[in-house]
């Protein structure tokens, strides 16, 4: 009900009592709710502490009943119980159910008293057996310095030793990539070129400019032949040279991990290959300590895209494909692959350790070659070896990035030593500059016209061998090899026995698991000699035909045994110690 109406002057005095009257009503109403809040809590908090100790004095009465060590244990061992089921269920997630519980029941049968040692009594005798008698060759290797020198003499007695080596002319697979006498032609030329500069060391770029151009010009050279020049490329292609395969592989998924950490913040990397991916990538994931993801190839022995990106996660920072792998000699869908690697954000390297010298000079003589290098979008990086077909000295590779990003997490800086500031781009600190020069060289004296030249040879000599292979009933070829590398397997007899005939006859052959095979990687050693091979290859099926089972100091029944044993940590420790035992 509205107040009565006054004077002016009680007008006014009406407008500031009402003023007052509805502040002092909402001031009360605030302190009123205030209290009303306080109030609510402590009863709510009474309620609570109330519950507390019905629990408390519920717990103490149930509990009672226990003895208190017990009490003490039953938590330790549930959460020994958790942590047994969570290394369980992660090791489930990594390497499946089956091997899961079959590497437990394995283990737990070794733990049998007898069986162990058992089981290292008959690994000792695989063991020797490998070594074929090269462990009574070495009980008379040198040990110690001679008491005076041989001086100039010692080339006649290194001339002496290297006599009794196995004679390799054309009956090795791959190995030797180099045509010709080891004593004229290229040979002869690297040699000299390596010699020449046999004292170098490119870690003193002061020093020793000439070979810092060398390496610089052999990668720009390589790097050229393998896509810096496309403008897809993006203009920044850099590398380095390398020991081989190996140590290029090493470092771009090293720069690849530390790349991604700084990109993406991994802390847990992983990489994803397909099972036939070449196994330094297994030794990287040691060294680096990077979860290896490996997925099955498909029905042509290609990488699996599919299966690549299935295991794709957060956590991934390199997929890998192969040009060609190395088993079969088939080239992986680097254009899929390239494509997955970028829409993922995610680096991508290509080994082209076997084909980048014979992919980009096959394509020009117009081989179907399908897109390898840097002009597919999403390659990273690309290794290549320039000891193999590049027809280079022993120890050269390289290894080429995108960009100058990715490259520089290549490189290790040190600040803090004492002996200054430190910085090297590779795994080895001093390299052989002879190496080097002998790499330059070779790419110099052969130019464009020699690797065409040669790449047509090698081609031609493979379609040669794998023609000739498929003229053997009992015999068939892996896949569709697309370059020099040629797989072969048979549904009709033991393929490691035919391996080991062939072994007796002089040539020096892959053995392959998964199928079980064995491949013949074509260089130009064999061009003079490939019907020779196919005749001793006929030969040795058709004696293996007649005369199934192995021969004396054969190595088909490890090769076969290797492959069916279901314990793979055992197979790895015949490795480990038969390594251990001749190096």
């Amino acid at each position: 009900m509205p107040p009565p109406k006054l004077s002016k002057r009680g007008h006014t005095y009406y407008c500031l009592s009402y003023t007052h009257f509805s502040l002092f009503l909402s001031s009360s109403s605030i302190l009123s709710i205030h209290h009303l809040h306080q109030l609510l809590t402590t009863t709510m908090m009474d309620r609570i502490i109330s519950s507390l100790i019905d629990l408390r004095a519920f717990a103490n009465s149930f509990l009672s009943n226990y003895e208190p060590l017990a009490l003490v244990l039953a938590p330790l061992f549930a959460l020994f119980t958790a942590r047994i089921l969570q290394s369980f269920f992660l090791l489930v997630h990594d390497n499946g159910l089956k091997p899961t519980i079959l590497g437990f029941l394995i283990t737990s049968i070794k733990m049998v008293p007898g069986v162990k040692g058992y089981i290292d009594a008959e690994k000792q005798k695989v063991v020797e057996k490998m070594q074929s008698g090269n462990k009574s060759k070495r009980d008379s290797w040198r040990s110690e310095l001679p008491r005076e020198g041989l001086g100039g003499t010692v080339i006649e007695k290194l001339k002496e030793e290297k006599s009794n080596d196995v004679v390799w002319q054309g009956k090795c697979s791959g190995t030797v990539y180099i045509g010709g006498s080891e004593s004229e032609g290229h040979f002869s030329l690297i040699n000299e070129a390596c010699s020449m500069f046999a004292h170098t060391n490119p870690l003193h770029l002061d020093v020793f400019q000439t070979i810092a151009q060398c390496e610089a010009e052999v990668v720009a050279m390589t790097a050229a032949l393998l896509g810096s020049k496309e403008k897809s490329s993006g203009g920044e292609i850099c590398g380095n040279m390398t020991s081989g395969g190996t140590e290029s592989i090493l470092l771009a998924v090293k720069s690849s991990r530390d790349y991604m950490k700084a990109k993406k913040g991994i802390k847990r990397p992983e990489m994803i290959i397909p099972e036939s991916a070449h196994s330094a990538y297994d030794k990287a994931a040691q060294y680096f300590n990077i979860k290896l993801r490996r997925v099955p190839v498909n029905k042509e022995f290609q990488a699996d895209v599919k299966a690549i990106r299935q295991q794709i996660n957060k956590n991934t920072v390199l997929i890998v494909g192969s040009a060609p792998g190395f088993p079969h000699g088939i080239i992986d869908p680097i254009e899929e692959l390239g494509e997955l690697a970028f829409s993922y954000g995610i680096c991508f390297h290509v080994d082209l350790c076997l084909g980048g010298f014979v992919l980009p000079f096959a394509r020009k003589l117009g081989y179907p070659i399908p897109p390898f290098d840097f002009s597919v979008k999403g390659v990273t990086s690309i290794s290549a070896d320039v000891h193999k077909y590049g027809l280079a000295p022993k120890g050269t590779s390289i290894v080429l990035y995108r960009n100058h990003d990715i490259r520089k997490h290549q490189f290790v800086a040190v600040t803090e030593w004492s002996g200054g500031l430190y910085v090297s781009p590779t795994i080895a600190g001093s390299r052989p500059g002879g190496l080097i020069a002998g790499a330059w060289a070779a790419l110099m004296a052969l130019g464009l016209e020699g690797y065409l030249e040669n790449t047509k040879a090698i081609m031609e000599v493979s379609k040669r061998i794998q023609k000739g292979i498929k003229e053997i009933p009992e015999l068939f070829i892996i896949g569709r090899p697309d370059m020099t590398i040629v797989a072969f397997g048979s549904n009709d007899l033991d393929i490691f026995e035919v391996n080991d005939i062939m072994s007796s006859k002089g040539w020096h052959l892959n053995a392959l698991q998964r199928p079980n095979s064995i491949h013949i990687c074509v260089t130009l050693q064999h061009a003079p000699v490939f019907e020779d091979f196919l005749r001793d290859l006929k030969e040795s099926v058709q004696t293996v035909k007649e005369n199934p089972g192995p021969i004396t100091g054969g190595l088909a029944p490890i090769y076969g045994a290797a492959g069916k044993i279901p314990d793979r940590g055992m197979v790895q420790e015949l490795l480990v110690n038969y390594m251990d035992s001749t190096c």
